[in-house]
């Protein structure tokens, strides 16, 4: 890819994200609790989230074992990071989830082509259109490395551990819907999104790189709307329970 066919990809996918913000404020993405037999042909969950998460995982492996950089320690730690958490998403996630939710083939499909993108955008800057003189060993030690690692592991340790909340609000059978209440879930009621938006812009100041930017501003775009549409769900079916949470930002939205 040109570095002008690159630059094309990332404005597309930043306009695309936009547009992608605006109209979940308008339609609940029919997955999880919001979905309903006008979504259509549904596949299990555990295979609609290895099908979805694994396209991305795959790719950045393909960029990893066919690049000369792949043994260089910046790219080879970029490369780590982002896989450790799309390894967790696409094979262990899936099988720890409880119950026969199903998932609406075409949330999965849309989730499919969204993770190609990333991959190739990832990908693309990590192996090919960065600069190899600014991502020297120097790189592990600056401000912005150290920074984002640790607001990606933060971020990675929130999501683990809000996504263990939820597994575990439910007895085997039971398909009712509960507050949670532990963790940040006394502050937000979508703590596991709140997690994975402050993982992605760890990745995006530890890389530095446009790429990284524009996947923390998807990061934005599909999961804040979907935290509003959570937030007025638990709002009519729990009342005052909710207390003075916000949607996925705590104390601020």
């Amino acid at each position: 890819m040109s570095e002008g066919q690159f630059h094309l990809l990332l404005y597309g996918m930043s306009i695309l994200a936009v547009i992608v913000f605006i109209i979940l404020y308008f339609v609940d993405a029919g997955y999880g609790m919001f979905r309903t037999p006008k979504w259509g042909v549904t596949v299990s969950n555990k295979v609609g989230w290895i099908l979805m998460e694994s396209p991305v995982f795959l790719i950045m492996l393909t960029y990893w074992l066919t690049s000369d950089r792949k043994f260089t320690l910046p790219f080879l730690v970029f490369f780590l990071l982002f896989q450790l958490h799309y390894f967790n998403r696409a094979f262990i996630f899936p099988f720890m989830i409880k119950g026969k939710s199903r998932m609406p083939v075409v949330i999965m499909l849309s989730a499919v082509l969204f993770n190609l993108l990333n991959g190739l955008m990832q990908g693309e800057w990590i192996f090919h259109q960065s600069s190899t003189t600014i991502y020297t060993e120097t790189w592990l030690t600056s401000p912005c490395f150290i920074t984002g690692t640790l607001l990606f592991f933060i971020g990675m340790g929130i999501n683990l551990h809000s996504d263990r909340v939820i597994r575990n609000l439910r007895k085997p059978g039971d398909t009712n819907h509960y507050l949670p209440a532990k963790g940040l879930y006394k502050y937000v009621t979508s703590a596991n999104y709140f997690g994975e938006q402050i993982e992605w812009i760890g990745f995006a100041i530890l890389t530095w790189s446009p790429a990284g930017l524009v996947f923390a501003l998807w990061t934005f775009a599909n999961l804040v709307p979907r935290a509003n549409a959570i937030y007025h769900k638990y709002e009519v079916e729990f009342g005052g329970q909710m207390g003075n949470r916000k949607r996925m930002f705590p104390f601020i939205y």
